[in-house]
């Protein structure tokens, strides 16, 4: 077994234990059968186990790119067998085991893309977070996102939200996020969104029933609370449609913060676990572009940069909300990766 081998095989059964503590032990068994089973013998295997680049979850997450190709197989109808497995009626390891020979044509084009951030629950610390600058600015927001995927999260004024007993967002919508929540809630304040767009680079338009289950397949299969959640913004999104384009994080970041910014107006950058995606250079160039917006920023026009990521030093996903002109930053919340609970720091 060569270096890169070796690599690829502990990253797998690192994403293994990972999503076993998260509560997926499906998932984790999947992912622990690739680390052992995958073989140069398939175009998959082959392309896995020589990986070009980073294949970590803080990389290029191959690991999940497979998981997600495995779940569309077992949600198609096309392996009796798998689906089976994935609804705890028979054996993981041997199901995906064939799978990843029988399927290896269709699990190929699954490493193409990094898995879609369609997490929509985690719009619940995004509003958490537009809250807090709500509070510090009560103005209008334009709100701009990165890695939008299909734009679930940034449609997250569809929703409505119960953060620790504070209610926020769409009051009649059939969705409603709620995560678990320790400490204080965040402050009462209004959130008027008057714009919003996102960008990606492999965006996800849901005009198919294939773009739909495209993004269900990244949800693990034992998990149905995140099955239904994102279901119903999938449903939310049909009728409201999120503005989302095709392009780069920096080229799209350096146009839209150049534009003018209106008077009695806030515009907030956010993203949800998708910088760690972005390719080195595309990251200092997204900071620079936020660091001259925060340097434009005045009392009556402010800026804020708001992030949910994976900081893999601490091993864990931090909230932080930097708002402009003063430059105040605001480590905000620890949170489950799916934002499913939260712990508020405010």
């Amino acid at each position: 077994m060569n270096e890169k081998e070796a690599e690829v095989r502990k990253a797998f059964r690192q994403q293994a234990e990972f999503c076993r503590g998260l509560g997926s032990p499906i998932t984790a068994e999947v992912l622990n059968t690739a680390a052992d089973k995958l073989s140069g013998d398939t175009e998959t295997g082959k392309r896995i186990l020589f990986w070009d680049g980073d294949p970590t979850a803080g990389g290029d997450n191959v690991t999940l790119r497979l998981a997600g190709g495995l779940h569309a197989v077992a949600r198609s109808g096309d392996d009796e067998r798998l689906a089976a497995a994935y609804r705890g009626e028979g054996d993981v390891s041997a199901a995906v085991e064939a799978a990843l020979v029988e399927h290896d044509a269709a699990l190929l084009p699954w490493l193409d893309t990094a898995p879609q951030t369609n997490e929509a629950g985690r719009a619940a610390v995004v509003m958490a977070g537009l809250l807090v600058a709500a509070d510090r600015f009560p103005l209008p927001i334009d709100l701009l996102e990165l890695g939008s995927s299909a734009g679930l999260v940034l449609n997250l004024a569809r929703y409505r939200y119960d953060l620790g007993g504070r209610e926020a967002g769409e009051p009649t919508s059939p969705l409603l996020l709620k995560p678990s929540w320790t400490g204080a809630p965040p402050p009462d304040a209004p959130v008027d969104i008057i714009t919003q767009h996102g960008v990606d680079r492999s965006p996800v338009y849901l005009s198919t029933p294939a773009a739909e289950e495209r993004l269900t397949a990244y949800i693990w299969p034992d998990q149905r609370q995140r099955l239904e959640t994102v279901e119903a913004a999938i449903r939310l999104a049909r009728a409201f449609t999120p503005p989302v384009i095709q392009g780069e994080a920096a080229d799209w970041t350096e146009k839209r913060l150049a534009q003018p910014q209106a008077d009695g107006v806030m515009r907030i950058l956010f993203h949800t676990i998708a910088f760690q995606y972005f390719p080195d250079d595309q990251k200092d160039r997204v900071r620079v572009a936020i660091e001259a917006a925060g340097a434009a920023a005045t009392e009556d026009r402010p800026f804020g940069w708001l992030s949910f990521e994976f900081d893999e030093a601490k091993n864990a996903c931090e909230l932080h909300l930097t708002l402009w002109p003063t430059g105040e930053k605001y480590h905000l919340a620890n949170a489950h990766p799916h934002a499913t609970s939260v712990s508020w720091k405010g």
